[in-house]
């Protein structure tokens, strides 16, 4: 294995999950997400040398991350909202306990947000530092204090919306 390949893979090991948490935040789908993740890499890989060391190497691949992301849901003209359909909830309610319950209708109620929002709020949960979530998103950090602030209202009342259903 030559040097790129492995710092190829140490970079896809730390950062593989988070992607995939943020593609499935997108998608809602886990073969979806499972693509993009995969798409993300690839162009990781074929971009390698032009990364430049001005940020950290993961805002630069949460930025690809991202524009794959938004392209994929773009080209297919569906929203991520669509996506997740209380039938997938139904069909996978069997197999999960109920912290997997907790944790798919969380996924849901994500979906229903909007594109910067569900990005933002991806981070938080890998815990993404908010200095890092600031640079990715192009806003100030306290204004993305003020943001998640929001968003986790938001997600609060849909969260409570869909537990009572």
């Amino acid at each position: 294995m030559d040097t790129r390949e492995a710092v190829f893979k140490q970079i896809f090991e730390a950062n593989s999950k988070k992607i995939y948490h943020l593609c499935y935040g997108y998608t809602g789908d886990d073969d979806a997400a499972n693509d993009l993740l995969q798409e993300t890499f690839l162009k990781v890989w074929q971009n390698l040398e032009k990364f430049r060391n001005q940020a950290q190497i993961s805002t630069w691949i949460y930025r690809i991350a991202v524009n794959t992301c938004l392209t994929y849901l773009r080209s297919e003209k569906r929203q991520a909202k669509d996506e997740i359909t209380p039938q997938f909830a139904e069909s996978k309610g069997e197999e999960y306990s109920e912290k997997n319950e907790q944790v798919a209708l969380l996924y849901k109620c994500i979906s229903k947000l909007e594109e910067s929002e569900r990005i933002i709020i991806t981070m938080v949960l890998d815990e993404v530092p908010y200095p890092e979530i600031a640079d990715i998103s192009g806003i100030s950090e306290g204004n993305l204090r003020v943001k998640i602030h929001r968003i986790k209202q938001k997600l609060t009342e849909l969260y409570n919306h869909y537990e009572r259903l």
